[in-house]
């Protein structure tokens, strides 16, 4: 995990927006960012998610509709988020903040690029019981439905 460096700007205020699912980040230096949840969970600076190091990583799909259930602070440099997928072992260093709101463009597009690769989707998976469009129980791959 990124640790709080002496440059690093402070946050000076912190907004949990549910309905967009965007936490709003202000930083002492002026600049602020709105983060959507599935960008944070997909970004997740824990283990589970960046393992022990370069090439460990795991591509995290079908977080479009993640939630934050809660925010907890760590001391006075980090936030650990609770998500509603029940992942929970993230804490996010205000630099680690810093630098995702930074760059969030590339970060994003290179998410996209590498679920596309993967043949993955951003879209939760269906529900047990119910048949994904086109899927079994459609009819459409040759079962009786």
């Amino acid at each position: 995990m990124a640790g709080l460096t002496k440059d690093t700007p402070l946050p000076t205020a912190i907004t949990l927006h549910q309905k967009s699912r965007v936490l709003e980040i202000a930083f002492a230096d002026g600049r602020s960012f709105q983060l959507p949840y599935e960008y944070l969970r997909v970004y997740s600076p824990s283990a589970e998610v960046r393992g022990h190091g370069p090439g460990q990583e795991t591509l995290q799909a079908n977080k479009r509709e993640v939630g934050i259930e809660r925010v907890e602070p760590v001391g006075s440099y980090a936030l650990k988020p609770v998500f509603s997928d029940g992942h929970d072992s993230g804490l996010y260093s205000w630099d680690y903040l810093y630098e995702l709101g930074t760059n969030q463009e590339a970060w994003w597009a290179d998410y996209l690029a590498k679920l596309d690769a993967a043949g993955l989707s951003r879209d939760p998976l269906p529900q047990s019981g119910a048949p994904a469009a086109g899927g079994c129980g459609s009819g459409s791959c040759g079962c009786k439905s």
